[in-house]
């Protein structure tokens, strides 16, 4: 039995609906369904009753919640107990991060956690390109930093953070809205609206472009999230977005899908190797580690 799996039972539990609970926690619905079933199997006995509407818990299941929060609440108060026994009273916690992460993660929800924990800590919050972000990281300029994969990261640690489909975003009522295996070719004449080069989506989008050997018109470069966005809406261009961003946004926003190979953006929380417990940085990605299920690419470091 591992924590994640608790805090799969306890988000099913309380959503009580898998589409819900598997957003909670940052997961695909079959992989949370997996896990509830693993966690079944280990426990020999049912914790959910499955109807078509909903899930609710089995007498054995409420049981059980009550014992998995206790235990989840006990492994965060062991981990605050360990982080002041080695003495995090003083530092500085420096934070990098892209545009528009609200979708995928509540950086400042986490930052002010970190602060009620440590509040004789200093956090610096530094907002930039991927690649710029990569480079102050290595140089030991920032502590952590989250931006979607798309430049080289080899030397550091990395830690996959969301998985998203890049859908089309256009507006409404657009004669791409509701398509399905949208093909690149199909939409190279459209204008594009575009973050500027090395933000955002732009490098995944024009690598897929350049792969494929295929031109396209970015109309507009912008470098923030709602300006692209009112862009789209307001009929001006179309363009290439984690579905989670386009969903959660704009009701103006229309979407498409892409033809197969689907385009994925993926966040990650990349540092330099830490050297132990004790340091802010390491009590962050522990705080990091407990706050959401992620999938790991590198161990996390225990604080």
């Amino acid at each position: 039995m591992e924590l994640r799996q608790l805090h799969h039972f306890v988000a099913l539990a309380e959503e009580r609906q898998f589409t819900r609970a598997a957003r909670r926690v940052n997961i695909v619905q079959s992989a949370l369904s997996t896990s509830i079933r693993a966690l079944e199997r280990e426990l020999d006995a049912p914790l959910f009753v499955r109807s078509t509407r909903d899930v609710r818990l089995t007498g054995a299941g409420e049981i059980f919640l009550e014992k998995a929060r206790l235990a989840i609440e006990a492994v965060r108060d062991a981990r605050s107990a360990v982080a002041e026994v080695q003495g995090l009273k003083r530092g500085t916690l420096k934070i990098g991060t892209v545009q528009s992460l609200p979708a995928f993660l509540d950086l400042p929800l986490l930052l002010a956690r970190f602060h009620q924990r440590h509040p004789g800590i200093e956090i610096r919050l530094i907002q930039g390109s991927s690649s710029a972000l990569a480079d102050r990281t290595r140089a030991g300029g920032i502590d952590a930093a989250f931006f979607p994969v798309g430049t080289h990261l080899t030397d550091l640690v990395t830690t996959m953070i969301a998985c998203d489909e890049v859908v089309l975003a256009c507006p409404r009522g657009h004669p791409l809205e509701g398509l399905t295996g949208v093909t690149l070719e199909a939409i190279k004449d459209f204008p594009f609206v575009d973050f500027e080069t090395g933000w955002g989506t732009r490098r995944l989008v024009d690598g897929r472009f350049g792969d494929a050997g295929i031109g396209r018109h970015t109309a507009f470069e912008v470098s923030d999230l709602d300006t692209m966005l009112k862009l789209v809406s307001l009929g001006l261009g179309i363009a290439l977005l984690p579905e989670t961003v386009v969903v959660a946004r704009d009701p103006d926003i229309g979407m498409a899908r892409l033809s197969s190979p689907e385009l994925c953006w993926e966040l990650v929380v990349a540092h330099l190797p830490v050297a132990g417990p004790g340091t802010p940085v390491a009590a962050f990605l522990s705080l990091l580690h407990e706050s959401l299920v992620i999938t790991d690419t590198a161990q996390l470091p225990e604080a």
